[in-house]
C-alpha cells in the first residue's frame, strides 16, 4: 500500500514559527490547482504497481481550496492511480476556514463529506488567545472551539494539533488546553514542541528580546504531562508526536514511519520509494512553469545502504513498533545488527532504550530524546 501527499502552498498569513513552503498570495491558485492535477498525470507510471491507500492534503493551508478544487484533485487521483475502495482522505484545515462557509458554518463540512474527505486534521495549536497571537495564527480561540463543535457532528475521524513549550504557557494552562481538546471527544491528537527555525519571525523576536527564549526543560515537562494525561484517557502514544485512540491512528503518517512508498505532489513536496528520495522545487512560479511544459521540477537523491539504515532507525525509534533487529540484519547485514546493539548499549543501560521481541524500542523516559538517541545509532559512510 502507498500514499499520495498533495502540498497546497498557500496561507492567509505567516505563522511566526513556520518554515514550511507557502505563499500568502492566492493569485496563482487556479494555475497551481491545474498543475497539481497535471503532475498527478505525469507521475502515474511511478505507481503502476502500487495501490493508493491514503490521500493527504497538507500545506500550507489546504482548507483555502474550495470543495470543487479539492474534488478535481481527488478525481485526478482516481483517474490515474489504483485506489483502495475506502481510502483515508485527510485534509489539513484551519479553524477560521471551517467557520466561514458562506455564512453557514455547516456548509463547508457538507462540501467535504460530499467529495470523499473522511478525515480532518485541524490546526488548533492552543485554545488561549495570547498564544494564538504570539504565534500569529489566523484564527481566534472562539473559532477554535466553534469549528470543533460543528466538525464532530460530521466527522468521526478528526485529529487536532496542539503546541507545547510556548513562552509563557504555564503547566496549568497546558493542562487546560489538553482538557479542552478531550472535551470534544477527538480520537487523535498531534502535539509538537514549539521550535525556533532559523530566519523565522519567532527567531528574530527572540533574538531581539521581544519574546522570551524557549525553555527545553519546561517543554520536556509538558511533553510528559501530555503523555500521562492522554494515555489515561485511552490514547495510544504510537509515534513521538502522535496519540490516537485504537483504530484511529493516521494511516498516512504510519505508512511514512514504516517506510512505505509515497509520492509528494506540489511545490516543495517530497517523495520516497524505498531507495531514493526526491523533492520538487520550492517555488510556486518555477513549479508551475515546469509542469505546464510537461517537466518534473524535482531533484533526486539515491540512498546508500547506510542512508536507508539511518532512515529506518530514525523513523522506527519514533514509534511504538521500534526498530526490528531481525530486519536490520536481513536488509542491511549482520554487521549493522552488531553495530546497532553496540551503539545502543549505553542508552539501554540508562533505561532510554530496551529490547523486546527482538525490537529496539524507546522507553517512556527516552521518548523526548528519541531523535538524539537515533543520531547516536546512525552509521556514517
Amino acid at each position: 500500500m502507498s500514499g499520495i501527499y498533495i502540498h497546497i502552498p498557500f496561507c492567509k498569513q505567516a505563522c511566526h514559527y513556520c518554515d514550511f513552503h507557502f505563499s500568502t498570495s492566492l493569485k496563482k491558485k487556479p494555475e497551481l490547482v491545474y498543475c497539481l492535477i497535471k503532475e498527478l498525470e505525469l507521475r502515474k507510471a511511478e505507481f503502476q504497481d502500487q495501490v493508493v491507500q491514503t490521500i493527504y492534503f497538507g500545506g500550507g493551508t489546504p482548507s483555502l481550496l474550495n470543495s470543487e478544487e479539492l474534488k478535481s484533485i481527488i478525481q485526478a487521483v482516481y483517474l490515474n492511480y489504483k485506489v483502495v475502495s475506502d481510502p483515508e482522505i485527510t485534509l489539513e484545515a484551519n479553524p477560521d476556514d471551517l467557520t466561514t462557509g458562506n455564512g453557514d458554518v455547516h456548509t463547508v463540512f457538507h462540501g467535504y463529506k460530499a467529495i470523499g474527505i473522511n478525515r480532518l486534521s485541524i490546526g488548533i495549536q492552543s485554545f488561549f488567545e495570547r498564544d494564538l497571537k504570539l504565534m500569529n495564527r489566523a484564527h481566534n480561540a472562539v473559532e477554535a472551539k466553534t469549528c470543533l463543535e460543528v466538525a464532530t457532528q460530521y466527522f468521526d475521524n478528526i485529529s487536532l494539533d496542539l503546541i507545547y513549550g510556548i513562552p509563557g504557557l504555564s503547566h496549568e494552562d497546558w493542562m487546560e488546553n489538553i482538557d479542552t481538546a478531550l472535551s470534544f471527544n477527538i480520537p487523535h491528537i498531534s502535539s509538537y514542541a514549539l521550535t525556533v527555525e532559523p530566519k523565522t519571525a519567532l527567531d528574530v523576536f527572540i533574538e531581539k528580546g521581544k519574546v522570551q527564549a524557549l525553555d527545553d526543560a519546561v517543554a520536556q515537562e509538558q511533553f510528559h504531562m501530555l503523555i500521562e494525561k492522554l494515555e489515561a484517557a485511552g490514547f495510544v502514544h504510537y509515534e513521538l508526536s502522535n496519540f490516537g485512540k485504537p483504530e484511529f491512528f493516521s494511516k498516512n503518517n504510519t505508512a511514512y514511519w514504516q517506510g512505505k512508498r509515497y509520492i509528494g505532489i506540489g511545490p516543495s513536496a517530497h517523495s520516497f520509494d524505498g531507495k531514493s528520495r526526491s523533492w520538487n522545487v520550492k517555488n510556486n512560479s518555477k513549479y508551475i512553469q515546469a509542469i505546464e511544459k510537461g517537466e518534473l521540477p524535482m531533484e533526486v537523491e539515491t540512498l546508500t545502504k547506510t542512508d536507508q539504515y539511518n532512515e529506518y532507525v530514525m523513523t522506527g525509534l519514533r514509534t511504538i513498533w521500534g526498530v526490528s533487529l531481525e530486519k536490520v540484519a536481513q536488509d542491511f547485514g549482520e554487521t549493522y545488527r552488531t553495530y546497532i546493539l553496540k551503539q545502543s548499549e549505553k542508552h539501554r543501560n540508562q533505561q532510554l532504550l530496551y529490547i523486546e521481541d527482538d525490537k529496539l524500542i524507546v522507553t517512556k523516559k527516552g521518548k523526548f530524546l528519541s531523535d538524539g538517541i537515533a543520531s547516536d545509532l546512525f552509521k556514517i559512510d
